[in-house]
């Protein structure tokens, strides 16, 4: 079994620690990471992505707990340890390319090396051989401001790559680039690790770059909240020590439940997939509330789901207090997730039912919803692609592109976070729809 490049645990980081402006970036995070995986972190902005790409670097001191990195703790290293991890080992690309400015694209590649002490010539030498793998030789003489953004970033990952180390941890990358210089990076991280085998780990908040991961690591508030796996390159041994977590991952679970479907009766179907609805629909309603609350509150949508208990009964028992079987929540909440969980399941049902006006009532439910302040194309367009997507002629990030796109380049024109707000609005309720 080939030993783990990095081990996380229990990694706590704090800012502040015992003050009134304490801020606790992440919590009990337990992660580890083998060779030659590509492993992206996702996440919302905020909820603790980069503050765990820089202590796997050795940039952020951890508050509690270790990170290794093989085999070795960063927080362990004699200075010239860490000075190696980060000279030969650790290649760092960052969202602002952190070019320097009064250097040659070519000096700016081979900076890293100088620290090494190699020659002028050899350096020269490793710089131009990477400069014309990523198709930027033709900029060796010219200066970071004459670059574009897509050629700075390659400029960076050159740089990264300089002193061949075996992990590449890039923060949000392409942050800054057009979508065709984005994909372009994408592609070069991809070949990197597919080709050169170099473990990669990649920061963003975009759900299109997910499909280039092998593993995605879900993180919100501090937590990692689920592991997806799409290429296991992970040891056998390794993962069957995780089996029964990665059970637990809702898309590994609803493949599981979909290959048990065949040959069974609408009705049956939809009493299978109940539970998978309760904590779908439970994981994108609520803030964050302890384990017992969340536990019974998501016992008590299933019979909702179920239609054991009518919405009145629903929302007076969220409100019981836990010691009189209740979900211990107060009448406030109780009432409003209540009113939110009926919203969303009438727009289901209108969907389930097929009427002709379901798609207008979901296009109007989003505008009300969102506080969408659109135009009479605006709404046209919206109707539109929700249609082609309720017939699942178009994907989710397909969805999410459109909604995102200006009215100029022919699509919805909605700001880029309100995009995806709509668009997990919309998967929930088609999840919801189905039986």
């Amino acid at each position: 079994m080939s030993d783990p490049i990095i081990v996380i645990d229990k990694l706590r980081v704090i800012y502040n620690q015992g003050k009134s402006n304490e801020m606790r970036a992440l919590e009990e995070i337990s992660l580890t990471i083998y060779p030659h995986e590509y492993v992206i972190i996702y996440g919302p902005s905020g909820c603790g992505k980069s503050s765990l790409l820089y202590s796997i670097s050795g940039l952020q001191s951890p508050t509690y707990g270790d990170v290794l990195i093989q085999g070795t703790s960063i927080a362990k290293m004699t200075r010239q340890e860490e000075l190696e991890l980060h000279q030969t080992k650790i290649g760092m690309v960052f969202q602002a390319f952190y070019l320097i400015s009064s250097i040659n694209i070519l000096e700016n590649v081979c900076l890293p090396k100088i620290f090494c002490g190699i020659s002028p010539s050899e350096r020269k030498q490793s710089g131009v051989q990477l400069m014309r793998r990523f198709n930027i030789v033709e900029q060796a003489d010219k200066f970071p401001s004459q670059l574009s953004g897509g050629q700075k970033q390659r400029v960076a990952i050159a740089r990264a790559l300089i002193n061949n180390p075996e992990i590449i941890l890039a923060d949000e990358p392409v942050g800054n680039l057009d979508s065709e210089s984005a994909e372009n990076v994408l592609k070069i991280l991809k070949e990197l690790n597919e080709i050169d085998k170099k473990t990669i780990i990649l920061v963003t908040h975009n759900p299109e770059h997910l499909i280039y991961a092998d593993r995605v690591i879900h993180m919100k508030d501090g937590y990692v909240i689920k592991e997806e796996v799409f290429t296991e390159k992970r040891p056998a041994e390794a993962t069957s020590k995780k089996g029964e977590e990665k059970e637990d991952a809702e898309s590994l679970e609803l493949k599981m439940l979909m290959a048990s479907f065949k040959g069974l009766l609408p009705q049956q179907v939809n009493m299978l997939l109940v539970p998978f609805k309760a904590k779908q629909l439970l994981s994108h309603l609520l803030s964050e509330l302890n384990g017992e609350q969340v536990s019974m509150a998501e016992a008590f949508l299933k019979e909702l789901l179920f239609k054991n208990i009518d919405a009145p009964t629903f929302s007076s028992r969220l409100d019981l207090d836990l010691d009189d079987g209740g979900a211990g929540w107060n009448k406030l909440r109780s009432r409003s997730f209540a009113k939110r969980v009926s919203l969303i399941l009438d727009q289901a049902q209108k969907l389930k039912n097929e009427t002709s006006d379901g798609v207008l009532s979901l296009a109007q439910y989003l505008i009300n919803h969102f506080h969408l302040n659109l135009s009479s194309d605006q709404e046209f367009r919206l109707q539109a692609v929700l249609k082609l997507r309720l017939a699942n002629q178009i994907g989710q990030i397909e969805l999410q592109k459109r909604l995102d796109k200006s009215m100029t380049a022919g699509g919805v024109g909605l700001h880029k976070i309100t995009a995806e707000k709509v668009v997990r609005e919309v998967e929930i309720i088609m999840l919801l729809k189905y039986s």
